[in-house]
């Protein structure tokens, strides 16, 4: 529920109504501006009148919201929030965020290799998955707490915030200690538990849509990390599962402008799992730096035929590179950075 003021409320009066609404059990957020005053109010609204609030001579509208999720919902959030990510932005209207990197962690010396080349390239993180969820359980699993440590040291040589996929409860603390920037995979994405126990983690969270989820379903997941008190939630599109047979997936790029329009969340664009070939990754790179997407997250392998997973959709440094700079002239016609 939002509930907005007149002009010229007092200030005994507005601590009076956060204490009743408090009193009932609600969470309220008070944006204080310049003609109005506005209460979100997040809990079970059910228990209040709406026509007793509107007898209240100083309140001027009161507003159901009928989307199950408040803390991500824009009504409540008016500005685009704007993540730090070590230091990185992600969000806002200025620079678009680019994530680069191999699907797996291959060993230190190669992945500090790629992180000089990505960042040459201009990427400002760098991904590595250290922990894979694979399709088969033949498949390789990623090297673990060695693959977290081998991005540390590239962290170290380049000045790269890292990112990397968090599977489960028992290595949180090791992802608090070592990750910038921690993800959640479509496979875990209503993960519950894994949901809340990350929202009681301090490191920002990149949180992917499930392969057949809808984007409220998304939404209400992120919700989840919020409610339990991480708010700085970053939101990646990796596709979709459809019929569609020549890609992996189905890139839906109209999430961009609803995530604008329904949340203040950043949302990143991961063309490379939603294509799963890398000879449209850059197209689709394009199209979502043109949609409004506040960030990219690519795969980058020296010689993907060797990979040890997802060689099929990973782009050499060099045509890396290329797209980057197209890219960015995308960008600067709608008024952005790359």
């Amino acid at each position: 529920m939002i509930i907005s003021t007149k002009k010229g409320t007092p200030a005994a009066e507005l601590d009076r109504i956060i204490h009743e609404f408090e009193a009932k059990g609600l969470e309220v957020t008070l944006i204080r501006g310049t003609d109005y005053n506005v209460f979100g109010l997040v809990g079970d609204t059910t228990v209040l009148d709406e026509k007793q609030i509107r007898a209240n001579p100083y309140v001027d509208n009161v507003q159901r919201v009928s989307e199950p999720y408040k803390k991500a919902n824009r009504l409540f959030h008016e500005a685009d929030s704007v993540i730090s990510v070590a230091g990185v932005k992600v969000g806002g209207r200025e620079k678009i965020a680019v994530i680069a990197g191999p699907c797996s962690v291959e060993g230190e010396q190669e992945t500090i290799d790629i992180a000089r080349q990505v960042k040459a390239a201009g990427a400002c993180m760098l991904r590595g998955g250290a922990y894979k969820p694979r399709t088969s359980p033949y498949s390789f699993q990623g090297l673990g707490t060695e693959g977290v440590l081998d991005l540390v040291k590239a962290r170290k040589a380049t000045g790269l915030p890292i990112v990397s996929e968090l599977m489960s409860e028992d290595r949180i603390d090791e992802f608090e200690e070592y990750v910038d920037l921690v993800q959640i995979g479509a496979r875990n994405m209503q993960n519950f538990q894994l949901l809340k126990a990350v929202g009681k983690m301090t490191k920002p969270v990149l949180l992917k849509r499930g392969l057949a989820n809808t984007i409220e379903e998304w939404i209400m997941s992120a919700e989840y990390i919020m409610a339990y008190g991480n708010e700085n939630v970053i939101l990646c599109e990796r596709g979709i599962r459809t019929f569609e047979k020549y890609t992996r997936n189905t890139l839906d790029l109209s999430v961009v402008p609803i995530i604008k329009e329904k949340t203040h969340l950043p949302i990143v664009i991961d063309p490379s799992h939603a294509t799963g070939n890398w000879r449209y990754v850059e197209s689709m790179s394009l199209a979502a730096v043109a949609a409004g997407a506040d960030g990219l997250i690519i795969e980058v392998h020296p010689c993907p035929e060797r990979a040890w997973s997802d060689g099929a959709q990973s782009l050499k440094p060099d045509r890396f590179q290329h797209l980057v700079e197209k890219a960015r002239q995308v960008a600067r016609v709608i008024g952005r950075d790359l």
